[in-house]
């Protein structure tokens, strides 16, 4: 269906790093001429409960490992991997401060692994209701930064910088060079075109700080799976070629 409604490639969301082997996608990737954007890690979280800063250690092990083997799975299809649900959140058990130790460590680890695969690790920051660590974007390069995660690029959310950053243009902007990944979605989740995301502010603000990363449409399958991408490409179309 990617391909034939004309999209570049496509971002997976498996529920294990079996799901993304290269003997198994990658036939499909060439069948169809696609190619592998990037791949979600966040079944850790809706599947095993699984996060980075869980006040249990075997847990947040279990949590790291999870993630490793989808940035090796990712890396041998030449992809970065995504850190979004499974970042966590602090809790009675864990304060911000520890929460924040245990991510900046992790991100550490994470990000040198992705780096032997010649990709960056992307980070994202999500809104209030599913995260208490980062939910704006300048404030995820602030600590990256301090941090000196350098293998780290910031995954920018649509959707959740609707709800975030006083603009979504100006938190692009001020992203610059760690902008690695968009996540094409209007600001009800939809299909860019089913909300009130102004996409030609979003194309301008990537335009100015010549970002050459992937769009990438993270939407409900509404009304339809088909009717939802195909909005997404006329979105794409009207704006990048305007």
């Amino acid at each position: 269906m990617a391909a034939e409604h004309g999209f570049d490639g496509v971002e997976i969301f498996p529920a294990d790093a079996d799901e993304v082997a290269a003997s198994v996608v990658r036939p499909l990737l060439e069948a169809h001429h696609l190619s592998l954007a990037a791949v979600g890690t966040g079944a850790g979280w809706v599947k095993h409960g699984l996060s980075l800063c869980h006040a249990n250690g075997d847990v947040r092990l279990r949590a790291r490992a999870f993630i490793a083997s989808i940035v090796d799975a990712a890396g041998v299809l030449g992809a970065p991997a995504i850190i979004g649900s499974m970042q966590g959140r602090t809790s009675g058990d864990v304060s911000r401060e520890s929460a924040l130790s245990m991510l900046a460590d992790a991100l550490g680890e994470l990000g040198a692994r992705a780096a032997r695969h010649g990709q960056s690790l992307l980070y994202e920051p999500l809104n209030r209701y599913e995260t208490d660590l980062f939910n704006r974007q300048a404030e995820a390069a602030t600590f990256l930064q301090a941090n000196g995660l350098d293998a780290i690029n910031i995954l920018c959310d649509l959707f959740h910088m609707n709800i975030e950053e006083e603009t979504i243009a100006g938190a692009l902007v001020a992203c610059g060079p760690r902008l690695g990944h968009v996540h094409w979605a209007d600001s009800n989740r939809r299909a860019m075109g089913f909300g009130h995301t102004d996409a030609g502010h979003v194309v301008a603000a990537l335009r100015a700080i010549q970002y050459e990363g992937w769009l990438s449409a993270e939407v409900f399958p509404l009304p339809t799976a088909s009717e939802a991408a195909a909005r997404t490409i006329a979105s794409l179309r009207r704006h990048l070629t305007a």
